[in-house]
């Protein structure tokens, strides 16, 4: 019977980096069984790649979408006016939406179950504000990695300690009081947003907030391996009355559905591929080509794009690199001496489908934003990384994979291309014999993971089990 299956609403942050994810998440409690109902902005509903192929695979996956209140032609970049339209917007939309869900469920002729849960990116914290006014359980699912969530949600106490904000400029200091991170933090592992004078700024006021409003929610969900990150983890337990880890999510997808989920690669994607770069790359030899990607919202200026194109062609080894429309501010002119070396061994893409270009055997690294999404995705296929963070918890994401895990080289901020070259070819020559031994082991507890028996794998299960036993109505 209808009324006995579960429905739960997914709702992501707009932007691709927290899309992509949840709809791994959708399809997985599709699989299962569950009906979902997934909300996108207008906007990003008409980008998404093919939807109808995956509402075919899915039968009881359904699309909504519900306005942002911003111009077609506006940017939507991670900043204030996203942000307020978030409030302005998107709030009373999806308030609107809910309801109307749940009108539409209590018809007889009714296309979908009563409404069982709510799953918000932890990000859309209005979310919880009408979870409760609405009576609707409400679970948390967070895009950043667990030890960066869990670094958030100390900051107050780093407040309280005077850790923050910083008296002086010295980002080599040590930071106290964040349990379980394997290890010292320090002020630069930190994300961008503690270095502000005030701790009344509105964007540590933010991440405080956003991260306050997780424990709200009545489970957490983590994209995240549990033998990863079990030091952090332990502590935020005592937060958390329900933590589900099911990553890496695109592996655990992969692992359930076979076969399928090739065909289905682009799912979540904003922005389309180019379709010849796999051409490309089968002309390569194995394990040759250092990938070059700083995902959707990192913008570089003209210096740091020139100090990257030379560390890349002066390295010697072939390179793909994206480099989207929007990466770079202002106009800018190749000089003579890097359009030769690109098109003599490098290829430039606008984007591409990341999880096939890092499965394919001519890539050899990743040098990367450190995004979390893309460290899953690279620690699955067992690639090395260099990583260059920029913003959000891609400093504490570099910080472990350098420092802790030991699969990757860290790139100060401050890129110079005679670094960048360097560490090329420590990744790609005969040195990475070390650094592959420690991804290698990663990798595959990342694999054994998502396979039956695994801890992923046994997390999802629990969590479908959970959000059965949640039978609602409005």
């Amino acid at each position: 019977m209808a009324g006995k299956q579960s429905h739960v609403v997914i709702f992501p942050f707009p932007l691709q980096g927290h899309i992509k994810p949840l709809l791994c998440l959708a399809e997985l409690l599709c699989h299962a069984g569950l009906h979902v109902t997934f909300v996108n902005t207008h906007h990003n509903h008409k980008r998404l790649a093919n939807p109808q192929a995956l509402s075919t695979h899915f039968p009881t996956l359904h699309f909504e979408s519900i306005s942002d209140g911003l111009p077609d032609d506006h940017p939507r970049a991670l900043n204030g006016e996203l942000l307020i339209a978030l409030k302005t917007s998107i709030r009373p939309h999806f308030r609107e939406l809910l309801k109307t869900i749940s009108l539409k469920a209590e018809s007889n002729d009714a296309p979908a179950p009563p409404l069982s849960c709510i799953i918000t990116d932890g990000l859309v914290t209005f979310a919880f504000d009408l979870a409760e006014e609405l009576e609707i359980p409400i679970l948390s699912y967070n895009v950043p990695c667990a030890r960066y969530l869990w670094t958030c949600l100390c900051l107050p106490d780093l407040i309280e300690q005077g850790q923050l904000p910083f008296p002086d400029d010295d980002m080599s200091v040590e930071i106290t009081g964040v349990s379980g991170m394997d290890g010292p933090l320090h002020r630069q592992d930190l994300p961008g947003f503690c270095r502000v004078k005030q701790a009344d700024h509105p964007a540590l006021q933010f991440a405080i907030n956003w991260t306050q409003a997780q424990r709200r929610a009545s489970a957490l969900i983590l994209d995240t391996v549990y033998e990863l990150d079990a030091s952090c983890l332990s502590h935020m337990a005592l937060m958390f009355p329900k933590i589900y880890t099911l990553g890496p999510l695109h592996a655990l997808l992969n692992a359930q559905i076979g076969n399928v989920s090739k065909s289905l690669a682009s799912h979540g994607g904003l922005w389309k591929s180019d379709p010849n770069c796999m051409t490309w790359l089968d002309s390569q030899l194995s394990r040759s080509v250092i990938y070059v990607s700083f995902g959707t919202l990192v913008n570089l200026t003209r210096a740091q794009m020139m100090e990257f194109w030379y560390g890349l062609v002066n390295s010697g080894h072939p390179f793909m690199w994206v480099i989207r429309s929007d990466i770079i501010y202002g106009a800018h002119q190749i000089p003579a001496e890097l359009e030769i070396g690109t098109k003599e061994r490098g290829y430039i893409v606008d984007w591409v489908s990341q999880e096939e270009v890092l499965a394919h055997k001519a890539v050899g690294g990743f040098l990367t934003h450190s995004g979390w999404n893309s460290t899953l995705e690279s620690i699955v296929a067992g690639l090395p990384m260099i990583c260059w963070p920029n913003l959000g918890d891609h400093y504490i994401i570099s910080r472990t994979v350098s420092q802790k895990w030991k699969i990757g080289l860290q790139l100060n901020e401050n890129c110079d291309r005679c670094n960048i070259e360097t560490m090329i070819q420590t990744l790609m020559g005969p040195k990475r014999e070390e650094i592959q031994s420690s991804v290698d082991t990663i990798s595959k507890l990342a694999r054994d993971s998502v396979v039956k028996g695994g801890s992923s794998h046994n997390n999802l299960e629990q969590l479908i089990e959970y959000i059965r036993s949640l039978q609602h109505h409005i």
